[in-house]
This record gives C-alpha cells, sequence and structure tokens, in this order.
C-alpha cells in the first residue's frame, strides 16, 4: 500500500522522484501515464498524494486529475504538478480540478519533501 503515487512518462524522471521519495521514508508507487496511473489510484485506494506531470501519451495529467475527481469520486487524494508547463491557463486548469500544487521541472526534493509529508500525513 503505496503513500504517494507518482506518474511521469519519462523514466528517468520518475526514477529520480520515487527513489528520492523512498529514500526519505515514503512508499512509492510508480506510474508510466495518466491511464497507468488511474489504474493504479484504483488499485490502491491508500494513496494519499499524486505527484504528476502534465505532457504524456494516452491520458495527460490534467485529463487524469480531472478524471480522480469526476470518475474516481476521489476528492481526499491530494494532488501536485510536476512539469515543464507554466503557463497560467495550465495552472488555472489544474486549480480548478483540484490540485493542490505546481512544481516547474527540474525536481528539487530537497525543497519539497516537507511539504509531500505533511500531504501523505
Amino acid at each position: 500500500m503505496a503513500q504517494v503515487l507518482v506518474v511521469d512518462d519519462s523514466s528517468s524522471v520518475r526514477t529520480e522522484v520515487c527513489d528520492f521519495l523512498k529514500a526519505n521514508g515514503l512508499t512509492v508507487t510508480p506510474a508510466v501515464d495518466g491511464k497507468d496511473g488511474l489504474d493504479k489510484l484504483r488499485a490502491d485506494p491508500s494513496i494519499k498524494l499524486v505527484v504528476s506531470d502534465v505532457n504524456m501519451p494516452n491520458v495527460d495529467g490534467l485529463t487524469m486529475v480531472e478524471k480522480i475527481r469526476s470518475e474516481l469520486k476521489n476528492a481526499s487524494v491530494n494532488i501536485v504538478m510536476l512539469t515543464t508547463e507554466s503557463s497560467a491557463a495550465m495552472k488555472e486548469r489544474g486549480k480548478a480540478a483540484g490540485v493542490k500544487g505546481w512544481i516547474v521541472k527540474p525536481f528539487n526534493g530537497a525543497a519539497v519533501i516537507a511539504t509531500f509529508k505533511k500531504l501523505v500525513a
């Protein structure tokens, strides 16, 4: 049972984020895109935090967030976007869908680990 779901189509980013979170005491499940992320969230309702990229094949990150809220009816999971996207329109769409935070890559684990731990508590 994982605390954090890390969704990114880049295997290097996914590995970096997962390894950092594991090294800091969190249990992590990786997903390769939004479709995989939705499937893994359905399978493990104990997930408390989703960290997701925006631009991915199959199902993008923001569509995944919207489906988490509408199809899965999951309003309790915390969602943070980790992406190269920084446009106001994207951030606004994320906020409207219930995204709690927006981090522009590159990933700086030391800067966010305390917040991530609060979000899974």
